[in-house]
C-alpha cells in the first residue's frame, strides 16, 4: 500500500477528482492548505504573498495502481500543455498497515 499526497491548485480539484473516480478511485481526503515551494511566494504590485492557497489531496491505493493515480494527477493538475510553478507536488510513501474502523478489518 502506498499513500499519494498531492498538492495542487484549488481550481484544478474538481477535474482531478473527477478523473480519478471515472478511472476507479474514489476514496480521496480533501484538505485546504497554504504554502510555498520552489518560487518563495508571488509578488503582485507591491504585496508579496508567502503563502499560496493550494489543496492537498491524500489517497491509500495498492502499489500497482499507483503508476496510474499519479498519471491522472500529473495530467490533469497541470496548467497549460508544460506546466507552470505553482503547478503542486506529489509525494508517495508506503503505508505499513491500513484498518477500517467500523468492521475492524485490515487492508484497504
Amino acid at each position: 500500500m502506498l499513500l499519494v499526497r498531492a498538492i495542487i491548485r484549488p481550481e484544478k480539484v474538481g477535474i482531478v477528482l473527477s478523473e480519478l473516480l471515472s478511472a476507479g478511485y474514489p476514496a480521496v481526503t480533501k484538505m485546504d492548505v497554504y504554502g510555498r515551494g520552489k518560487q518563495k511566494g508571488v509578488k503582485v504590485g507591491e504585496v508579496f504573498y508567502d503563502e499560496i492557497p493550494k489543496e492537498m489531496l491524500l489517497m491509500v491505493v495498492d502499489d500497482a495502481d499507483k503508476d496510474d493515480v499519479v498519471k491522472i494527477i500529473m495530467k490533469y493538475s497541470r496548467t497549460g500543455e508544460n506546466g507552470h510553478f505553482g503547478d503542486g507536488r506529489i509525494f508517495v510513501s508506503p503505508v505499513e498497515e491500513a484498518y477500517t474502523i467500523s468492521t475492524k478489518s485490515k487492508g484497504l
